[in-house]
């Protein structure tokens, strides 16, 4: 694909143009017209070409663009009327993909055109139908706006920190400081914050959950959770194996957590595990960023310098364009994403940088996604794209322990402190997740739970999971509500549990790292070069790394992180 006419524009110089449903449906039109015309599937997959795929980038492309400019700031009328639009007319353009995904199935041309496209895109496409129908696009645009009151509502939490107002993500950043009594502060401060919109978040938590259940039973299914599989794409698995995932994860992986944060509490000298300690591992030894952001980036630059040419120059360029937001301000979202302007072959990051050590897993876990999506981007004819959300989320957390090596960069002297907090923080990430998922399972089998409900539900899947963390002396934590700020809960049911599997992944590649990094490095390419033209188990196997499914790869991985972590 030829972007050379975009190599020198910066991000927030290009040009933003919305592309209409009209203009969808009716090149959509003649992809069907051309379709029954034709004589092979050589014809169809010109059609294809030129129509369908050339449509979806440009919707896609002003969509994404429109997003990031509002996410970039909540409070601009221009591109909330925009997204806004994309909201209440993608229901529109999912029907249109779906009638071309069912022409594609019945096609008297489908062995030949499966045998050309893969097995893979066949067996999405069918998922693909399995989601969407027209009866729900009343129902897909309420889900859709609710949403995006949820990312307006949470934009707007200001937290009373320190004698001053400052948004909920900058104030996350204190819950690593080493002075418990400053963790503390901040954890009292966002459950205050959070606890005076604790009622509105309810409010869209419930129509998101009765408008979900509500297409479900439309489209004939039991309950959201069924539809949920299918819009997810599992393709490669299903509710029965991830439930033993979890299970797995109580067996496995939480009495190691526990053990840790034992030893943790013993060298803090604390009696009762704290949610405020949970980020703590030492007294002394915290890692944080040192430097002005100007000048972590030139150290990031050194780091894919060293590591590998290809990586180098993407991460270079990324910096040119300026394909970063990192500064947290008044209106902008929390959190951080990485997405295309596919037209344009751009790609942009957004987070919020808070001064502790997870800036620089911002850049790792980002720029892995970055580096995947920009081998989907330079693919002709690609349809299949990163693959399905836990094979995305594999590149990103994979690409956090690709970087260890480097890590004297940032943090000189304490970049074993480092290794050891990013470590133990990635296990204690997993039986998180397994809350976060299991409560969304609970949840949508039981539409009619009321708040008080969900946050008992939430209660006890903590006590589940992390048996040893106590919410005590935070009101609003104590009551349940965890859950109202991470935002997965609210725009994508069901993708947190991507992030487990996608860790045990990123767990298996540190373990190879440590016996070869080249090797690891090497696989590691080969993923993201793969995107999604492979089922996720054979993507994994071809990586020679911890399969999150297999027989005993949890209880293998939690003992060899374990050995790992003795030697930090």
């Amino acid at each position: 694909m030829d972007f050379k006419k975009y190599e020198n524009v910066k991000i927030k110089e290009l040009p933003y143009k919305r592309y209409t449903i009209e203009e969808a449906k009716e090149s959509f039109d003649k992809f069907f017209a051309a379709a029954e015309c034709a004589t092979d599937a050589e014809s169809v997959l010109d059609a294809r070409e030129k129509y369908v795929l050339e449509t979806t980038k440009h919707f896609n492309t002003a969509s994404s663009l429109a997003n990031a400019r509002f996410t970039q700031n909540t409070r601009d009328e221009f591109y909330d009327k925009e997204v806004t639009y994309y909201d209440e007319v993608s229901p529109a353009f999912s029907g249109l993909y779906v009638k071309y995904v069912d022409y594609m199935l019945s096609s008297p041309f489908r062995k030949e055109l499966q045998e050309k496209l893969g097995d893979v895109l066949y067996r999405t496409f069918e998922f693909e139908k399995a989601s969407y129908n027209d009866i729900i696009e009343e129902d897909v645009k309420l889900e859709n706006s609710y949403s995006t009151e949820y990312v307006k509502l949470l934009s707007t939490v200001e937290c009373d920190f320190k004698g001053e107002k400052k948004p909920l993500s900058y104030v996350r950043g204190f819950m690593e400081d080493k002075d418990r009594e400053t963790r503390k502060a901040a954890a009292e401060s966002i459950g205050k914050a959070m606890q005076a919109h604790a009622a509105e978040f309810d409010d869209v938590f419930d129509r998101l959950v009765k408008v979900r259940d509500k297409m479900a039973k439309k489209m004939g299914y039991k309950n959201f959770t069924e539809l949920g599989y299918y819009r997810r794409g599992r393709i490669d698995y299903d509710r029965k194996a991830v439930e033993a995932f979890r299970k797995n994860v109580v067996s496995s992986i939480t009495p190691v957590v526990a053990k840790l944060k034992k030893e943790v509490a013993e060298k803090l000298g604390i009696d009762k595990f704290m949610v405020y300690d949970d980020s703590a591992y030492s007294k002394d030894e915290v890692p944080v960023r040192d430097c002005s952001v100007e000048e972590f980036f030139d150290r990031a630059k050194q780091m894919y310098s060293s590591m590998d040419k290809e990586l180098s120059t993407l991460f270079d360029r990324m910096v040119r364009e300026e394909a970063f937001d990192v500064i947290p301000k008044d209106g902008k979202t929390g959190g951080g994403y990485c997405t295309t302007f596919d037209d344009f072959g751009k790609i942009f990051i957004l987070a919020n940088f808070n001064g502790a050590s997870g800036d620089i897993d911002v850049i790792t876990h980002e720029f892995g996604h970055a580096v995947a999506m920009n081998y989907v981007l330079n693919k002709e004819g690609d349809e299949v794209g990163l693959g399905g959300c836990e094979t995305a989320e594999c590149h990103s957390m994979s690409m956090e322990f690709i970087a260890w090596p480097y890590m004297d960069l940032f943090f000189g002297n304490l970049a074993g402190a480092y290794r050891r907090k990013h470590l133990s923080d990635a296990l204690t990430f997993i039986p998180y997740g397994c809350i976060v998922d299991e409560f969304q399972h609970e949840v949508y089998d039981n539409p009619d739970m009321t708040p008080a409900q969900r946050n008992q539900l939430y209660l006890r899947l903590s006590k589940k999971y992390r048996p040893y963390l106590s919410y005590e002396g935070i009101p609003y934590l104590e009551q349940g509500t965890r859950w109202q700020y991470q935002a997965h809960i609210f725009e994508s049911p069901f993708y947190y549990i991507d992030y487990c599997l996608a860790q045990t992944v990123a767990l298996g590649f540190l373990a190879l790292s440590r016996k070869d990094y080249k090797l690891a490095l090497e696989k590691y390419k080969e993923m993201c070069k793969t995107g999604g033209e492979k089922f996720f188990s054979q993507i994994v196997k071809d990586a020679g790394v911890a399969y999150p499914f297999g027989d005993g790869t949890l209880s293998n991985l939690a003992d060899r992180m374990s050995e790992i972590l003795k030697t930090l």
